[in-house]
């Protein structure tokens, strides 16, 4: 198909599904009062602070120290198609590492990784990349998004799929393709608004701020197993953001 009709297609698609009536709102979270009410921490050296601005979420300040990765996990889970939206800002100016949200995770069910991951909180005070895509199922989506093998400043958003198959290549077989690069979204200090959209095959991440608004589409039918869990926030270290209207919609 022609990628400018496929995007039309898409963009056709997502507006349908974004604006159907009945999406319920399930979760809601202003940033601006105790995060501890709704969320739950991965990581000894992050930092989480409630601001009149919003939810500013930092990890660790070490690079290449996996204590500094963290990550913030909602309290709820939720199950069936979901719609995720909130506004970010990005406070640091880093060109290395990564963003990622995970959708509908929950561990494996072998022990001692059970599916509700809040059970083994402990094994994840270092919070090791390994620890989440070895032992969840999750949808995993990377943005703002940097890489040794990128020239310099150029950015991806990535669509990943848990857990990573026993001794294959994490990179290349957790992927469901296609990555994007160059977005040229994400500047630091910029507030854009994010909705993610996953609904049966379908899967969406539009992204509007800056003068700039941009759809990425997936086809997720290798991944209609991941289905309920939890939302988590992931930083890798030295990466940091301004999270606000945080809201989480369900659609069963």
């Amino acid at each position: 198909m022609n990628t400018a009709i496929a995007q039309d297609l898409a963009q056709i698609n997502f507006k349908n599904i974004n604006d159907l009536e009945n999406w319920k709102l399930s979760f809601q979270d202003d940033g601006i009062k105790s995060w501890q009410k709704k969320w739950f921490l991965d990581g000894l050296r992050a930092k989480v602070e409630n601001s009149k601005h919003g939810l500013l979420f930092s990890a660790g300040d070490v690079d290449g120290d996996d204590a500094c990765h963290a990550v913030l996990w909602t309290k709820q889970s939720f199950t069936g198609d979901i719609k995720i939206t909130y506004n970010y800002t990005r406070t640091d100016t880093r060109q290395n590492w990564v963003n990622i949200i995970y959708i509908h995770a929950t561990g494996i069910g072998e022990k001692p990784y059970e599916k509700d991951i809040s059970r083994w909180s402990n094994l994840r005070m270092i919070p090791y990349m390994s620890s989440y895509f070895k032992y969840m199922n999750a949808l995993h989506i990377s943005y703002a998004a940097y890489d040794d093998d990128l020239p310099k400043g150029q950015d991806y958003i990535r669509l990943r799929k848990y857990p990573v198959t026993p001794k294959a290549n994490f990179s290349k077989t957790t992927e469901i393709a296609p990555s994007y690069f160059d977005t040229g979204l994400f500047v630091p200090g910029k507030e854009y608004q994010i909705t993610i959209i996953k609904k049966a095959n379908y899967f969406y991440f539009h992204v509007k701020g800056d003068g700039k608004e941009k759809l990425y589409s997936w086809d997720i039918s290798s991944a209609l197993n991941i289905k309920e869990g939890r939302v988590g926030l992931r930083h890798m270290y030295t990466r940091a953001a301004l999270y606000k209207n945080f809201k989480i919609y369900t659609h069963n």
